[in-house]
């Protein structure tokens, strides 16, 4: 059953990698979006959003959805999940994250002119890489707040006593109203394993700044277990299971 939950968190980041950049190269990086900032900053807002309503559904009977290292920090300082399995999910997830963007690279590089330089492969970054130029101390804060958002929503939609049929649409929809604000400060992280993998790619100013997208999104994290442990001490049992808690899957 581990195996499964592993394989399924390893999916699910490649898949909303390849999905969520790959849709924030195409606006961007191949300047779809010239005319009309806005209308690219929606688009990608969308696809994440979307992928990730989508996964929820498809593979949180499995292993809960996280595909998100914040995510995965978030329940286990709220002890709904082991460090053993964290630890899992976390080397699952970073994995899934870079077969993902070697999965969109091996696809844009077969456009004319393709250079990871001039397109790149939708990393994101501060100050010149941010559209408005963000620093480093604004680029971490936006990531810290926008991380806690997501994963507090996700912690408080799937506790046992939430109901388990929205969840999904809740968490689709607050990844997606983070990237609204994200995509033009930072590119939008909220999610370790998402920035690494096309980091890894595109070299240079990406991987220096990287140290900022997986420590921000892990703090957010850990403040947002915090919040809802405040605010939900106790949890009661719910007539169903939840998209993101522990499944019971049949060998």
């Amino acid at each position: 059953m581990q195996a499964r939950k592993l394989t399924a968190e390893l999916l699910g980041t490649a898949l909303l990698v390849f999905i969520g950049a790959g849709v924030a190269t195409v606006s961007f990086g191949f300047d779809m979006a010239e005319s009309s900032p806005a209308a690219g900053i929606l688009a990608v807002a969308f696809a994440f959003g979307f992928v990730m309503l989508i996964l929820a559904y498809a593979i949180g009977p499995i292993s809960g959805a996280h595909i998100n290292p914040a995510v995965t920090i978030g329940f286990l300082l709220s002890r709904r999940i082991s460090l053993a399995d964290a630890a899992g999910y976390w080397i699952a997830q970073v994995i899934g994250a870079i077969i993902g963007a070697a999965v969109l690279l091996g696809v844009v590089s077969n456009t004319p002119n393709y250079s990871t330089k001039t397109v790149g492969l939708g990393a994101d970054g501060y100050g010149a890489s941010s559209m408005v130029h963000l620093g480093a101390g604004g680029a971490f804060l936006v990531e810290v707040v926008l991380t806690f958002v997501f994963v507090f929503v996700v912690l408080v939609v799937t506790r046992k006593a939430a109901w388990p049929q929205l969840g999904g649409v809740a968490i689709g929809l607050a990844l997606g109203t983070v990237h609204l604000l994200g995509v033009a400060l930072t590119g939008t992280s909220v999610n370790p394993a998402r920035s690494i993998g096309p980091a890894l790619f595109v070299g240079g100013e990406a991987i220096s700044q990287l140290w900022l997208f997986i420590l921000a999104p892990l703090v957010g994290g850990a403040l947002a277990a915090l919040v809802n442990r405040y605010f939900y001490p106790t949890d009661v049992e719910g007539p169903e299971i939840t998209a993101r808690e522990e499944p019971v899957v049949a060998d």
